[in-house]
């Protein structure tokens, strides 16, 4: 029986989740706060969390990043009053992998939920392949061209980030919470310089990348492309 979490501070719409995914198979827990969302959701208890946007005390995209900042990869699907296109990409930015908008229709709501559980989690390959190089999980080692290469651990950590979420574009408050220590003060700049520095490790052309991807405005892509 899958388990869900709903995070809702409302306890009529709590309720009416609740008896209506447990009628239809599911089994549920109700947080009534983001700072109780965040500490049931990373209990691992979990299968999917419906989380509600507008929250006390911590708000659902605050929520939202905390859970995968701390390597909580449930699917999370925001239950949102907010209309604007921004803030809908806002929460996908921040993680979360589907969103409905408040009033929405239970059935609806259930077919986004079976489609989020249908998606098995991607297992970490130890060993991944990319251009030229080899990144070894394992031994946290990176070759190119059969060729040891020297990662500082920001470096290592930034690529194993990016690995991890090929494909899809991190912007750089993503990559500071992922890589560096919780309450240290990085800017956009010191992101970027490391990038660089990453890029001269595994681009044969840093200035014009194949992997390592800069999307303006926004942040970095990293596409997993094997020699030809």
């Amino acid at each position: 029986m899958p388990r869900i979490l709903i995070v809702e501070d409302e306890p009529d719409v709590a309720f009416g989740l609740t008896e209506d995914l447990t009628r239809h198979g599911y089994e549920t827990e109700v947080a009534g706060d983001g700072e109780q969302g965040v500490q049931q959701g990373c209990s691992g208890r979990f299968d999917l969390i419906l989380l509600d946007v507008m929250l006390p005390r911590i708000d659902g995209f605050e929520v939202c990043r905390e859970l995968r900042r701390r390597r909580i990869n449930v699917p999370i699907i925001l239950l949102t009053a907010k209309t604007h296109e921004s803030e809908k990409v806002l929460g996908l930015e921040l993680g979360a992998d589907d969103y409905i908008t408040k009033p929405f229709s239970l059935r609806e709501l259930r077919a986004r939920i079976k489609a989020r559980l249908r998606q098995p989690a991607a297992e970490q390959p130890n060993v991944v392949r990319f251009g030229d190089c080899v990144l070894d999980f394992s031994r946290a080692e990176l070759s190119r061209n059969q060729k040891p290469m020297e990662l500082t651990p920001t470096e290592y950590r930034l690529l194993k980030v990016f690995v991890e979420n090929q494909g899809r574009v991190l912007t750089r408050q993503q990559l500071i919470d992922s890589v560096w220590d919780r309450g240290t003060f990085i800017t956009d700049r010191v992101v970027d310089t490391h990038v660089w520095s990453l890029r001269k490790k595994i681009e044969d052309n840093p200035s014009e990348p194949r992997c390592l991807h800069a999307v303006r405005g926004i942040g970095y892509r990293f596409d997993l492309l094997t020699q030809p």
